[in-house]
């Protein structure tokens, strides 16, 4: 199993451009890490990929398909 040592963290596309508020994300094969990119060594939340599907879906909202 990998450490979060390991993983290639993306940083979201949403976080602010001063370097604030900023999210990462990490994907593993049994995983999805997330945390703060200004505390990398701090706690970290990791979900199921089922998990993290569904918390996509409950924010991404309805999306058009016109």
């Amino acid at each position: 199993m990998s450490t979060t040592t390991e993983l290639a963290w993306f940083k979201s596309s949403y976080s602010g451009s001063q370097g604030d508020d900023c999210v990462e994300v990490a994907a593993s094969p049994a995983a999805i890490h997330v945390r703060d990119s200004k505390n990398s060594r701090g706690p970290q939340l990791a979900l199921s990929p089922d998990a993290w599907a569904g918390f996509i879906s409950s924010v991404s909202g309805p999306r058009s398909t016109a």
